[in-house]
């Protein structure tokens, strides 16, 4: 009942079962990862390093722009905010209220309905952050993430490397 050309095991119905597929699709993945799991872990970490990395970078070149083009409002904290976004609303020296669509830069303890003053660029009011903020505070929150990230995963490819031999 077994197809000699393919070594994979057919139904009645001549049809090739699924799993069957899968696990030798599977298999050299597998064989892989074995082979070069040193290798995978700390590809892991560097990415983690970059992307670390540019983050830090993209903040600076928003706070560039900021710092090159500066408006000052003070801006209330609206409900709708959440860990990963905090939004606030103020109103630009022209008179237009602005919601920035992706909340203020290096919010921390903010709450809603709280004032806060906040700095954001004239030539693009939706790029904003608290007064006082700079991307080079949360460069040393990130720093310590990626060294926490490099002290787990480094020793693992280590000890991984040396146990393939």
């Amino acid at each position: 009942m077994g197809d000699v050309t393919s070594g994979t095991q057919r139904s009645g119905t001549g049809r090739t079962r699924a799993i069957d597929e899968l696990a030798s699709l599977a298999r050299p993945l597998g064989r892989f990862l074995r082979t070069r799991a040193a290798e995978v872990v700390t590809g892991i970490a560097l990415l983690a390093t970059v992307l670390g990395l540019l983050a830090v970078a993209g903040a600076a070149v928003d706070d560039h722009a900021i710092s090159s083009n500066p408006g000052y409002a003070q801006a209330e904290v609206l409900d709708g905010s959440t860990f990963a976004r905090t939004v606030v609303r103020f109103t630009v020296a022209s008179g237009e209220t602005v919601v920035p669509e992706h909340g203020v830069f290096y919010p921390s303890e903010l709450e809603v309905g709280q004032s806060v003053a906040v700095e954001y660029d004239l030539g693009n009011p939706e790029l904003v952050r608290v007064a006082g903020s700079s991307a080079l505070g949360e460069a040393g929150l990130l720093g310590l993430a990626l060294v926490a990230v490099w002290a787990v995963l480094g020793p693992l490819a280590l000890w991984l490397r040396r146990r393939r031999g």
